[in-house]
């Protein structure tokens, strides 16, 4: 498999796993937080899968009203939904990457900015390491066992279900 095809496969199992794993805590562990991260372990993963269709929408053709504010807190069941179908629509955008030029219009401060669909790609990846990292730190910190999503793992699991 291509790398980065292989680095959203990962992206998608590890947030996968991440709400598997939720869906086996007390409910007070989607509501946990801590200092120095976005918010309530559930509010980041919604927060992080609104990006993601945010950054889906650009790589489309069709950016994202401005000024949204902050992600809708959805339930574990809608942001599972929500990761399937984000992952079916990255898979089609990966098959078309040859042909994307996204253009990121300006909005307040922040410039025009051409050529930027390998920042989306790589922002989509990097944003949702940096949550779901932050997620764990925050169940970690409140008592709550923590999922193990780390690259090799995932390796790991793959092999083991092709039989390899």
């Amino acid at each position: 498999m291509e790398p980065l095809r292989e680095a959203f496969q990962h992206h998608f199992w590890a947030t996968g796993k991440l709400i598997d794993h939720l869906r086996s805590l007390p409910e007070a562990a989607l509501s946990a937080s801590g200092e120095g991260v976005y918010g309530e372990a559930i509010a980041t993963l919604s927060h992080m899968l609104g990006a993601d269709g945010r950054y889906i929408m650009y790589l489309e053709g069709t950016p994202p009203p401005p000024g949204q504010g902050p992600d809708e807190v959805r339930s574990l069941d809608e942001l599972a939904d929500r990761l399937r179908d984000q992952a079916v629509r990255w898979r089609l955008l990966l098959d078309r990457l040859p042909a994307l030029d996204v253009t990121i219009p300006a909005r307040g401060e922040r410039p025009e900015m051409p050529h930027a669909t390998n920042l989306l790609f790589a922002q989509a990846l990097h944003h949702g390491t940096d949550h779901r990292t932050q997620i764990c730190t925050v169940l970690s910190a409140n008592g709550f066992e923590t999922p193990v999503l780390d690259v090799w793992t995932y390796w790991r699991e793959r092999r083991l279900e092709a039989g390899a």
